[in-house]
């Protein structure tokens, strides 16, 4: 097994995806804020440093060593601190959605730079392509992974906004499973080999393939 090339090309993949985490919490803490709560602000948490977001086991220690799953520290949100021409529950809609629509704009401006890069001959620009194609594939996976009504992901707290109060129970119970169900997903994609989203990686190479002419 060559070592070298192996981290090579795991850290070819982590760099992109902890730019893709920290603009995702980023995008949270920025929403928030605009709301008035200065919450995850005041943590030091509206920045787009890497180094705020980072969690030890979900951003470093798994992604490098290959599992395909990783997460950021969650920003801080308090819904009460939210101005008053907003309810608390379209207040959090809105946060939820600020992490997922934050990567679909960060992938569509790493294709328009996989664009400009791609196919120059020239190794750094190639090393520099390969980073955006990740990028633009981690952010779109990002995107729809995150938009999964399944706790603790972003969909979840969309469908906490919208979810009429005749459905409130059996969610609130669904929800009370905590992970269990994202945990059994991930699980059974793993022993079956099959992923639901393998239609949004091919829709994602098809837009890599077409701007690379």
């Amino acid at each position: 097994m060559n070592i070298g090339g192996w981290l090579l090309q795991q850290v070819s993949w982590w760099i992109p995806l902890l730019l893709s985490l920290a603009v995702h919490e980023w995008a949270h803490a920025r929403a928030a804020a605009s709301l008035g709560d200065q919450t995850a602000a005041s943590q030091g948490r509206a920045t787009l440093d890497p180094l705020a977001h980072i969690d030890p086991l979900g951003t470093v220690m798994l992604p490098l060593l290959g599992v395909p799953f990783g997460w950021a520290k969650p920003v801080p949100v308090n819904p009460s601190r939210f101005s008053q021409a907003i309810s608390m529950r379209l207040g959090m809609v809105w946060v939820a959605l600020a992490g997922p629509l934050s990567n679909l704009v960060l992938g569509l401006l790493a294709l328009g730079a996989h664009a400009v890069l791609y196919g120059h001959g020239n190794r750094l620009l190639d090393a520099l392509s390969a980073m955006t194609a990740h990028l633009v594939m981690l952010n779109g996976l990002l995107a729809v992974f995150n938009l999964l009504p399944i706790h603790p992901l972003d969909g979840s707290r969309v469908v906490d906004g919208f979810i009429p109060d005749s459905l409130s129970g059996p969610w609130v119970a669904f929800k009370g499973a905590g992970i269990i169900p994202l945990g059994v997903l991930l699980l059974a994609t793993e022993l079956t080999g099959y992923s639901m989203f393998r239609p949004v990686l091919e829709w994602i190479w098809m837009a890599i393939s077409a701007v690379q002419g």
